[in-house]
């Protein structure tokens, strides 16, 4: 509803430059005044958008606002009848909030150095315990989840555990322990699936993440009930955040696609309290309006809740429209100043500064204009809010709701600059907040801020279970009880990969001929979820096109280019592979919904994200980190693996740090395969583990581009390709002049195996040749077996079994050299590490491994050197492998 220009009042002197005729003007503002009057809303609009459409076919620039009035979105005749107790929800309301300030303070004047917050969740009290009582949809106890996913903002957890503690759901020991969780019985400090397995469902506690999480949560849900897996239409996704964190850029990444899809079943609350950590969101602007405008450019239905029922006869009786002038021309920071101010300043300092606004409040006291409340304190213009959310379709829908931050706290902290920071309160002002919600604690129990639970049989406990039994019981609550689903024989599925017998191919051609047998076993198959970023062409994907087809709600409404094609583009509504296009942010979330359905939807399934390396941990680290948070099983394909492989492509596609980062996510499993063979076993491997045994694990595999020829694998040797390593081959001379062990992984295995044949052939030197799958999964087994051993009982430690003795041991490969070295405490025998680190660039493989001294030379001359410093070789020998090999300084730039 935009505000209309009074024809009687008096022109500013902005507005009197633009208009050369203001009679004719006025003739305008009323007839469109006469048929909003006379004819209702509908026409007025429709004549709007018809001389809108008029103006564009006459070449007239568009400048039509992107937002609204700065009042509410649904006008009081369209809020209904509020359906709960009014003055039961505020009382618990206030109870809530007096716990959830108790735990953060308590936990503060014990230990000083906790944290924790309280001016988020007392700003986002009504917010919440209108979802809780009157629309978020509990699981109902059945076998089939059938509750709605709710994403809470992460600063309001504790008033997540205070509703838990009135459910009796947590103990007022666990709530003491707010904060303080390694001795056991403790609250964690934001949603955190991992820490609290059983409670939240969702990690929201790095800023952005939950926005974007929700958004592919609610697509997820379409793209099951799509493909006749399980019917989603009941359930809905709701996620409550701070207007602060809509600056993240994965808050907004994924808007367009939620109104592109017709998300209708996605509601997202933004509690807009106009201030982030430091002071406003937007100081000199608003927020709100900022936020509508994109928004509903995104394609998304907008509602504003900003004003509470107080300001409603202002509004009625404003016929000159003062009061909207005067809150457009308002900026949030002075919204933050007269929000911390009382009645009588926001009398003097808004209300008087125009002469129209002032006759519109005259007959009201300070105290009433401080009784003035935002719309996101107000039960009743909440309540229609979510209705509408509710029963809009096809679109996705946020509520926009304006709040005070730390409301109730009066002088402690409401909607001041260092809210954010307040842990601790005074007596005086714990008990202005007991007084504040009308609270039955006595002035001892408010000094030794004693949790407070009604009676059993008390109204507020009765209708606070009535309300969440009528919603299917509590939440949040995670649950992880799922059927398994059957994994193949390895031999029955990647046989071509077992006995390959010398066929040249890479490990991404046979990653993807894997996954294309995976698709064909009954059971397994439909629940293997394929998902690319943009790059399915790339990693010879294009067969899937035609075999599953591309998922897409709408299927498909225009005849490809490529139809005649065997690998035609297919979309369909049904398709199985998710092709996401150019945002990996979306694509790992579209991954973490798969990867979760287990718990989310009591579902099974497979995600396979395949995706350049490079663009894997380094881009999207932090939401992977939160897919570990939230215990995802599925499998990362890091497709042209490696610093050297890709030759061509330059610094910021040349991958050398993704297994190391991996290697960091503890729940993760990073492997580095050299061969199909390899490859195979380990992707079986990780199924079973995931689908199963149902780990809480989830697998980083990579793959190269690289053609190759590919050995057959020997049944003996998957044990020990599990555990990260196994003997490949041996290298005798005839007069051998010392011994050394050559570990390799990745592509560059192939250097390292022919660096043990130029030993032999060239130096009269013996070597051992490995094969690491995985660094991290060895140092894994080494550091158990040391803590075992630390504790007095004997352990089997696979890197000293395997690489006994003290014959120098050179360990190569296409990354970083923190990669091979994650095993160094554990080598006995002196131990050289070769890596790529540094900036990649653009050459030949060959080339770049010359450059970044990981070749076949490189290691001889390491393989030497580590017998020189033995005393085994003479020093001269160094000198002699440069001049043979023609190794000179080229490589040197890369550390610097």
């Amino acid at each position: 509803m935009v505000a209309m220009m009074n024809p009687n009042e008096p022109l500013t002197a902005l507005e009197t430059a633009l208009d050369s005729d203001p009679g004719e003007t006025a003739e305008w503002c009323e007839a469109l005044s006469s048929t909003l009057a006379h004819c209702g809303p509908a026409r007025a609009r429709y004549l709007l958008q018809r001389l809108q459409a008029h103006a564009l076919e006459l070449g007239l620039e568009r400048e039509a606002q992107a937002f609204s009035a700065y009042r509410n979105t649904l006008p009081v005749e369209q809020q209904g009848n509020y359906p709960g107790d009014l003055e039961l929800d505020e009382r618990i309301t206030g109870i809530l909030r007096w716990n959830a300030l108790a735990m953060v303070v308590r936990a503060n004047h014990a230990y000083g150095e906790l944290g924790g917050h309280i001016a988020s969740y007392a700003s986002a009290a009504e917010i919440f315990e209108v979802g809780f009582q009157h629309f978020f949809r509990g699981e109902g106890g059945g076998a089939q989840r059938s509750g709605d996913l709710v994403f809470f903002q992460p600063h309001s957890a504790p008033g997540i555990y205070a509703r838990a503690f009135l459910e009796g759901r947590l103990s007022e020991a666990q709530l003491a322990n707010y904060r303080q969780e390694v001795a056991g019985n403790g609250l964690c400090s934001y949603p955190h699936p991992w820490l609290m397995p059983d409670f939240w469902q969702f990690p929201t506690g790095s800023m952005g993440i939950g926005p974007l999480n929700a958004i592919y949560q609610a697509r997820f849900m379409r793209y099951l009930q799509h493909r006749g897996l399980l019917d989603t239409s009941a359930r809905h996704v709701w996620g409550v955040f701070g207007d602060g964190e809509m600056d993240e850029p994965e808050s907004i990444a994924g808007l367009t696609l939620a109104a592109r899809e017709g998300l209708d079943n996605l509601t997202f609350i933004v509690n807009c309290n106009l201030q982030r950590l430091d002071g406003p969101v937007r100081g000199n602007g608003q927020i709100i309006q900022e936020l509508e405008a994109l928004f509903s450019g995104a394609g998304w239905n907008v509602i504003k809740v900003l004003w509470g029922s107080e300001w409603d006869a202002l509004f009625a009786r404003d016929h000159e429209h003062a009061l909207l002038r005067q809150l457009a021309a308002t900026p949030d920071g002075q919204f933050q100043t007269l929000g911390a101010k009382d009645g009588s300043y926001n009398l003097e300092h808004f209300f008087k500064q125009n002469p129209a606004l002032q006759r519109l409040v005259a007959h009201m006291s300070a105290d009433e204009i401080n009784a003035l409340k935002r719309g996101g304190h107000d039960f009743r213009k909440l309540h229609a809010a979510y209705a509408a959310a509710k029963a809009c379709k096809g679109r996705p829908t946020v509520i926009l709701a304006k709040t005070k931050k730390g409301y109730g706290m009066s002088s402690a902290g409401e909607s001041r600059m260092t809210a954010h920071q307040a842990k601790k309160l005074d007596v005086q002002a714990l008990l202005a907040f007991r007084d504040r919600f009308h609270l039955p604690l006595s002035d001892e129990e408010v000094e030794q801020l004693r949790f407070y639970r009604p009676a059993a049989d008390s109204p507020e406990m009765i209708y606070l279970r009535q309300r969440r039994e009528a919603l299917g019981g509590p939440l949040p609550v995670r649950r992880s009880d799922c059927a398994g689903l059957p994994v193949p024989d390895l031999d029955s599925f990647a046989g071509f990969a077992l006995r390959a017998e010398g066929k040249e191919m890479s490990t991404t051609m046979a990653a993807v001929r894997l996954l294309g047998n995976w698709l064909k076993v009954p059971g397994l198959g439909p629940r293997v979820v394929p998902i690319v970023a943009d790059e399915a062409r790339t990693f010879g994907m294009a067969s899937l096109f035609r075999q599953i087809g591309i998922y897409s709600p709408q299927g498909q409404r225009y005849e490809p280019e490529d139809a005649g094609s065997l690998l035609v583009y297919k979309e369909a509504r049904d398709g199985q592979l998710l092709e996401e296009g150019i945002t990996e942010a979306g694509a790992i979330s579209s991954w973490i919904a798969a990867a979760t359905a287990y718990a989310v939807h009591g579902e099974a399934m497979l995600p396979v994200y395949i995706y350049y390396s490079m663009f894997g941990f380094q881009r999207v680290g932090d939401l992977i980190w939160a897919a570990a948070d939230q215990r995802a099983r599925g499998l990362l394909l890091g497709a042209t693996a490696g610093r050297t492989t890709l030759g061509g492509e330059g610094l910021q596609h040349q991958d050398g740090s993704s297994l190391v980062m991996a290697s960091m996510v503890p729940n993760c499993r990073a492997w580095d395969p050299c061969f199909a063979g390899e490859l195979a076993v380990i992707l079986e491997h990780a199924a079973r583990r995931m689908l199963v045994e149902q780990r809480d694990e989830f697998h980083y595999v990579a793959v190269m581009n690289e053609n190759y020829p590919q050995p057959s694998l020997p049944e003996d040797m998957h044990e020990d390709v599990l555990r990260g390593m196994y003997r490949l081959a041996r290298h005798a001379s005839a007069a051998s002049r010392g011994q050394v062990r050559l570990l390799g992984s990745g592509t560059i295995l192939r250097e390292v195996i022919a660096a043990g044949e130029l030993l032999a052939s060239d130096w009269q030197v013996d070597s051992e040749v490995f094969s690491v799958t995985s660094f991290s999964e060895l140092a894994r087994g080494a550091r158990d077996a040391q803590r075992l051993a630390m504790a007095g009982e004997q352990a089997d430690c696979h890197v000293r079994h395997s690489l006994p003795g003290d014959a120098p041991v050179i360990a190569a490969s296409d990354y970083v050299r923190a990669w091979p070295q994650l095993i160094a405490e554990y080598v006995q025998a002196p131990y050289i590490t070769l890596g790529t680190d540094g900036f990649g660039r653009s050459d030949t493989r060959q080339q770049l491994r010359r450059f970044f001294e990981v070749d076949r030379h490189a290691v001889v001359l390491a393989a030497l050197y580590g017998l020189v410093c033995q005393g085994v070789l003479p020093a001269d020998v160094l000198g002699q492998a440069r001049a043979r090999y023609g190794i000179g300084e080229e490589g040197a730039a890369w550390y610097r």
